[in-house]
């Protein structure tokens, strides 16, 4: 049962940063309006971007959540304006094909410049460990799950409270519409994709100091958990996006108290497979639901 109970907050504690990653991909297919796979390359590179701060300047963990941030920001500009400014009006699978073409080309200069093997984490957070009764947490989950639930108040304040989020919301509802009434579309749905980039660096980051390793591969499947994620929250509904990865991140969690760690991912899509045979829009209770 203690086991089992560990494995639970594990699975929290993962399903929070994969929430983070979905939070991201909504937001970039919300604001764009086409389906990204270059996500997981982002959410690599903001992981190291906040490995060579830590290697040049010391585990400032503020610092590197700024950088991850920022790295997977300037990343997404670049994103942007290759796959997607000169697409929004020719057929979508175009800036599909795009942007696998700019994931491999990402992943590919990721290995030559940081080199294919895994790279050891420094400790950021030193390892200390609180119990209550059979449960126990460290404060590294404590801050990861901290940061998720800061981040995603932040996003919701920005959407709900500010012009920028106004206008992201706009955008992401009817692009028509917000052209109409004066909204520089190109602009907004920029920088959209940078902001969704910026919050998959910081999952980048926080996934990296929690498995104590990174790798210029691990992008790969990163990306495919988001994408899945951000399927069952219907792609575009950041609520529910986050829901997504948090329920397979507890499902892998719990898969494995009961197999081999080496299932992981099975568990994961086999969750996905099951929801979607179930319910085709996910969890949303309304197909196309937006930002």
């Amino acid at each position: 049962m203690e086991y089992f109970l560990n494995q639970l907050i594990n699975g929290i504690c993962q399903g929070a940063i994969y929430a983070l990653m979905a939070i991201g991909y909504s937001v970039v297919v919300g604001v764009v309006g086409m389906v990204t796979f270059t996500h997981g390359e982002v959410i690599m590179i903001g992981a190291f971007a906040a490995y060579y701060m830590f290697f040049l300047s010391g585990s400032h963990i503020l610092l590197g959540l700024v950088v991850s941030f920022l790295a997977s920001w300037i990343l997404g500009y670049f994103v942007y304006k290759v796959c997607y400014e000169r697409f929004f009006n020719a057929p979508r699978h175009v800036s599909l094909l795009c942007t696998i073409g700019f994931s491999m080309l990402i992943k590919n200069l990721a290995q030559i410049i940081f080199g294919p093997n895994q790279k050891p984490m420094l400790d950021i957070i030193q390892p200390k460990f609180f119990r209550f009764g059979q449960v126990q947490i460290s404060q590294l989950q404590i801050v990861i799950m901290i940061t998720v639930v800061v981040m995603a108040t932040l996003l919701s304040l920005v959407f709900n409270k500010t012009k920028f989020g106004i206008m992201l919301k706009a955008v992401s509802q009817d692009k028509t519409a917000s052209y109409m009434v004066g909204i520089n579309v190109k602009r907004i749905a920029m920088l959209g994709n940078c902001l969704g980039c910026g919050l998959g660096g910081i999952a980048g980051l926080l996934l990296a100091i929690y498995y104590q390793t990174l790798q210029a591969t691990m992008g790969g499947s990163l990306g495919m958990k988001a994408f899945a994620s951000s399927v069952l929250g219907g792609l575009t509904d950041v609520r529910f996006s986050a829901l997504g990865g948090l329920c397979i991140g507890i499902i892998e969690n719990l898969g494995i108290t009961i197999s081999s760690a080496s299932y992981r991912d099975m568990f994961a899509f086999g969750f996905l497979i099951l929801i979607l045979i179930i319910r085709p829009q996910g969890f949303v209770s309304k197909k196309g639901a937006k930002v």
